[in-house]
């Protein structure tokens, strides 16, 4: 049933991402239907008493839901049409992975109720800096759309037409310090709880794995970040190296192992 739910969300997203500016309303309503649908398909992809359905495709799923939801509430305050249509395509082609590569299922029997809200922390933590990476080459582009002369930009396409649709850089710049500082503080959750609660989460003792090493990294590099932007003034093109730097390196960390664990050897998740 629930890939029915996923493949309708998909379908909404799609028409409300190609629906034009004038339509906006619409487009808020069935951005809404579709989120309320991805997430009670991927709630019951993912979650039953006795265990848990996880893999690189629920997590990429879960990152889109949470970056829409995002999104959704931004849009209340702030013009982001322009980030609509570049948003809802991607949600559109995250939210039917789940059908396609299910994942493994983790039983929860004899797990502390701790590895629930671990899992729980990591995933918001991952979303929020997907999000912010997101945001940062958006940022991106749209300086760089800055220094295109109005002869050379007569006939722009639709990518060019909604980055100059986003707000001024500045009101990015402050929305995307935002999300990394959100999404620091539930890595710094997410690292403390694997750090001293590793035996009662996973059975065992804490050790140093290629995982936990990317994921530690990457949580020193959001960290310099923060403290160069508060007391050296980091901003611009600093700042959006490091978070797409930190981002790579967290990818590497959740995404990727999955990924080669799940398709590439056709193992599941250790």
């Amino acid at each position: 049933m629930q890939n029915y739910l996923f493949y309708l969300a998909a379908l909404l997203y799609t028409v409300s991402a190609i629906l034009p500016a004038n339509r906006r309303d619409i487009a808020t309503g069935g951005i809404l239907v579709a989120w309320g649908l991805h997430g009670i398909a991927l709630a019951r992809h993912t979650i039953s008493p006795e265990f848990l359905q996880l893999g690189f495709a629920v997590m990429l799923s879960a990152t889109f839901w949470i970056t829409v939801a995002a999104y959704w509430i931004e849009s209340r305050k702030l013009s982001l049409d322009g980030l609509r249509v570049l948003l809802l395509p991607g949600a559109a082609v995250a939210v039917i992975l789940p059908a396609l590569f299910p994942g493994k299922l983790i039983p929860l029997v004899g797990k502390s109720p701790l590895f629930s809200w671990h899992i729980a922390l990591s995933t918001l933590a991952y979303s929020s800096l997907t999000i912010a990476a997101f945001h940062a080459v958006l940022m991106a582009v749209q300086e760089s759309r800055l220094h295109v002369l109005p002869s050379a930009d007569a006939k722009r396409g639709w990518f060019a037409a909604s980055i100059d649709r986003l707000p001024a850089l500045l009101t990015m710049e402050r929305m995307l310090f935002r999300l990394i500082g959100i999404g620091f503080a539930l890595l710094t959750l997410t690292v403390v709880s694997c750090v001293f609660c590793s035996e009662e989460l996973f059975g065992m003792a804490f050790k140093f794995e290629h995982k936990t090493i990317i994921t530690l990294l990457s949580w020193v590099l959001f960290g310099v970040l923060l403290a160069g932007r508060r007391w050296r003034g980091w901003r611009g093109r600093t700042a959006l190296s490091f978070t797409l730097t930190g981002f790579t390196t967290l990818l590497l960390a959740y995404v990727g192992s999955r990924f080669v664990m799940e398709v590439v050897l056709h193992r599941g998740l250790t």
